[in-house]
């Protein structure tokens, strides 16, 4: 196999431009798009509650939204891979989640607000398959956990500066959502010029994939074929320790009701927790280049501590739990994905995408409705249930390993 720098050259004129330089890009477009909805995001607890949610419901809300986000892509997946559309689903999931975010500010009731937070979720759904599939070409040639890891770090800036722009809105209209998040359309106006523009630059990334006799690595031709075994061991560990993990809409909704923090300082927390998130992922990125997916037995660890941390009484406690949950997300949004890639061939990674995200979005549903409703009756109880999971996800990961050993 070629070095990455080698390759570079190569697939400029193939691509359309180097596959670091399209790694960078694409980061570009994503960086822009997480200042729109982790920007909305890092409100979504105490502006459901602002509306009279209670924290079963903004559990089930965000729960349901991350299961819409994530289950719709057994649709969508597929979809990628019969078609071969892959810009045009990733230029419409974009443009469905940067027309949700500023609508969200200014709708009044309850079930309205709900509904465009999921409807931001089903917008990622739509686009999600397609794009890691676009972005995966490209790793082939980068480096599969680099790729994904510097990809996730752009993506975290976004959230860090999304949180932080709606922090000083607030603050300087005295917690008015409608002009902290109307904002936020300038930016989703740029993402979808910028994903545009990349669209004509590189029509096909498969080329990045190409071997020397110009065909493209290991694929099933036109999409058909069995996903590999371990590819399902790997998606129910992942299912596990997801089911286990607190979302932010309830460690927020904690943080207000518990007069832990001011509404305008929780989305400086969440900056912070994506701060976290990009550092973890590309230490995480490193190392599963070098020493493969056992780098993963650090993600169901940090999600125990998520709630053991995050829903004690004490704010610097408190604040410590939500930079681990920060940690823990980073983990997930690069090295599982990357994982992914090198499990299944390029003919059905899409596919592979989708379900592997439906399985996950199933626990994600669990794990909102399962922290919101332990968090009222008891949080000891609910610190002990996630520990218990988490533990079962390890042994999980473990048989997942020697099976594919």
């Amino acid at each position: 196999m070629k070095r990455a720098s080698e390759r570079e050259t190569g697939d400029v004129s193939r691509a359309g431009m180097g596959p670091w330089r399209f790694v960078v890009w694409f980061g570009t477009v994503s960086l822009l798009a997480d200042i729109v909805y982790e920007g909305a995001r890092s409100v979504t607890g105490p502006l459901l509650s602002s509306l009279g949610a209670s924290a079963l419901v903004v559990g089930v809300v965000t729960g349901a939204g991350e299961a819409a986000a994530l289950g719709l892509r057994l649709v969508s997946g597929p979809l990628a891979d019969r078609t071969g559309r892959f810009w045009g689903l990733t230029i419409a999931g974009y443009a469905l989640t940067v027309a949700s975010v500023p609508l969200l500010g200014v709708v009044g009731t309850l079930w309205a607000a709900c509904t465009l937070v999921v409807a931001e979720r089903v917008g990622k759904a739509v686009r999600s398959p397609a794009k890691d599939t676009l972005l995966s070409h490209a790793t082939f040639a980068t480096g599969r956990g680099r790729g994904f890891a510097v990809h996730e770090a752009m993506d975290q800036i976004g959230a860090l500066v999304g949180p932080l722009t709606v922090a000083g809105v607030l603050a300087l209209t005295g917690n008015a959502y409608g002009p902290a998040l109307g904002v936020l359309a300038v930016p989703g106006i740029a993402v979808l010029a910028v994903l545009w523009w990349l669209r004509v630059r590189v029509p096909d990334p498969r080329r990045y994939e190409e071997g020397p006799a110009g065909r493209t690595a290991p694929a099933s031709p036109g999409g058909s074929g069995r996903l590999p075994v371990a590819f399902w061991t790997y998606a129910a560990f992942t299912a596990l320790t997801t089911a286990g993990f607190a979302t932010f809409g309830v460690l927020s909704y904690h943080l207000v009701q518990r007069h832990l923090l001011a509404t305008a300082w929780v989305p400086v927390l969440y900056a912070g927790a994506m701060a976290v998130d990009a550092l973890a992922a590309l230490a995480t990125g490193w190392l599963y280049d070098r020493h493969g997916a056992g780098v993963l037995v650090v993600l169901p660890l940090l999600a125990a501590a998520v709630p053991a941390l995050a829903f004690t009484n004490t704010v610097t406690v408190a604040v410590a739990g939500s930079l681990v949950w920060g940690a823990a997300t980073g983990v997930q949004e690069s090295t599982l994905r990357a994982t992914v890639a090198d499990l299944v061939p390029s003919g059905r990674r899409a596919t592979a995408y989708g379900v592997f995200a439906g399985v996950v979005g199933g626990a994600s549903l669990v794990g909102g409705a399962l922290t919101g409703a332990l968090y009222g009756v008891s949080i000891p109880l609910l610190i002990t249930v996630v520990a218990v999971v988490q533990g079962l996800a390890l042994v999980l990961l473990a048989v997942t390993r020697a099976r594919r050993a």
